[in-house]
């Protein structure tokens, strides 16, 4: 007689998150200059990451994806080797123990006449399963800003979170809470796993 035995329900194996084990790989020579500093047009976007309890992460890594000042979106290679002459709309920074990140970068250009410029940006971070996708839009255009589908989805208090304040040096100050009361918006994509 042979013994039957029965498999219990298997459920998935959870993934992996995402850091902090990557900060020795990523970063590379000029990561977060996309354009050098202090050049024609320079500008810093910096800001801090806080948790859900609003302490600093120090282990994050930020990317971002922007169109240039007309608001073409580019398609030059070299993201990774800079030349310090090719706006590749790219850049990455790992965010330092105080959990501030910062970029020179150019203020974007709207992308189509009317629409409000906006930086495409993803968070890697310890304890997160999958990366997150949020926005920064510019705060100038405020038109621009009222009328984009984005913003006008969001509940009026959520609005705010995803518009950059200019700081009297013109650069651009951004903060990113990864939840609590204060959280930033992040998206969702076709494809993207919760």
């Amino acid at each position: 007689m042979t013994e039957q035995t029965t498999t219990p329900d298997l459920t998935p194996t959870p993934g992996q998150t995402v850091g902090p084990f990557y900060g020795y790989a990523l970063p590379y020579e000029h990561d977060s200059e996309l354009v050098p500093p202090g050049s024609a047009n320079a500008v810093r976007l910096h800001g801090v990451v806080y948790d859900g309890a609003g302490a600093v992460v120090p282990d994050a890594i930020l990317e971002i994806w922007q169109p240039d000042e007309t608001g073409e979106v580019p398609r030059a290679t070299g993201s990774l080797r800079r030349n310090g002459f090719t706006f590749t709309g790219f850049g990455r920074a790992a965010v330092d123990p105080e959990g501030a990140f910062s970029f020179s970068t150019l203020n974007p250009g709207p992308t189509e006449a009317g629409k409000a410029p906006f930086i495409s940006v993803v968070i890697f971070a310890r304890g997160l399963l999958n990366r997150l996708f949020t926005r920064i839009y510019l705060p100038e255009d405020t038109e621009a800003l009222a009328a984009d589908p984005l913003l006008s989805s969001l509940e009026p208090e959520e609005r705010g979170r995803l518009i950059a304040s200019r700081e009297a040096d013109g650069s651009l100050r951004f903060d990113i809470r990864l939840q609590g009361e204060q959280e930033t918006p992040f998206l969702r994509f076709p494809g993207h796993e919760d």
